[in-house]
């Protein structure tokens, strides 16, 4: 069975393309959970967060823009089209009381919003993802991030696919997962590589922005004990030592830690909730 069966498919256009996402209202003034999935991934990525909240919370899910079923699609925007176009969205499921949890990129689309719209925001939540203020990164890592697709164009698919559901997920589902989640893009290695490429570049640019990406509202970083990618390990120490926001380790996850332990995760989200309710 469909873990969003429950969901409405929506769409909403933007002058870049079509976003396609998903939403289930039980109360207007209640929370909303707006899950925002990471680079390359889609509204999957979060099936069994779905799954236990889509009774108890509204909750919302999009495949961001180029992603998935939200395709054709433009690479013209940046981080902060998303953020808009997100808030645009909101605006118009009339949804007054959001709670953003950002799984790596969806994380940064977060600190975008929050820029944006800091007043807006009831909480945010950071899954296996980085904070977005320019001090912590250095000028060869932006450096880097602008020129990944020629890298991701050079790797065999099957190279890619393998690094992707190994470097990703520690567990058996949450493999199985992100392989169903890459196989979108099977046939067609030319996208997947503009889209990481894209995403990437995105990222760079946002951090060049040097805006100061202020979490306004009550927040959590969530990291597993076992992400590879990138930085996120040590830039999570770091951000929550410099912010003082809380952070939970997740003991056996990856950088997907909501689907390598997602009782967990789903637990640290209901209780972050409650405290805000």
């Amino acid at each position: 069975m469909n873990k969003i069966d429950k969901m409405t498919e929506k769409t909403h256009k933007t002058a870049s393309g079509i976003i396609h996402y998903w939403i289930n209202e039980i109360d207007a003034n209640a929370v909303t959970l707006v899950f925002l999935p990471g680079l390359t991934a889609d509204h999957r990525l979060f099936e069994k967060q779905i799954e236990y909240f889509e009774d108890k919370y509204n909750v919302f899910v999009w495949d961001a823009p180029a992603h998935a079923s939200s395709w054709p699609f433009k690479f013209d925007f940046n981080l902060m089209d998303k953020a808009k176009w997100l808030n645009e969205i909101l605006e118009h499921e009339k949804i007054t009381r959001p709670v953003i949890v950002g799984q790596s990129m969806g994380g940064y689309v977060g600190q975008a919003f929050v820029e944006l719209y800091p007043e807006k925001l009831k909480g945010f939540i950071a899954v296996d993802s980085a904070p977005l203020q320019r001090k912590y990164v250095t000028s060869t890592e932006l450096w880097l991030l602008k020129r990944m697709e020629p890298l991701y164009l050079w790797y065999p698919w099957k190279s890619l696919l393998e690094a992707g559901v190994k470097g990703t997920a520690e567990s058996k589902y949450g493999r199985k997962l992100i392989r169903e989640i890459m196989m979108v893009y099977d046939g067609d290695k030319r996208r997947y590589a503009k889209l990481a490429g894209h995403g990437y570049k995105i990222l760079a640019e946002a951090y060049e922005k040097n805006l100061p990406y202020k979490i306004t509202c009550p927040a959590l970083l969530i990291c597993g004990e076992k992400d590879k990618a990138g930085l996120t390990l040590r830039l999570n120490k770091t951000w929550h030592k410099d912010s003082g926001i809380p952070i939970e380790w997740i003991k056996g996850a990856g950088h997907n830690s909501n689907t390598d332990k997602p009782e967990i995760v789903n637990q640290l989200i209901e209780n972050f909730v409650e405290k805000l309710v």
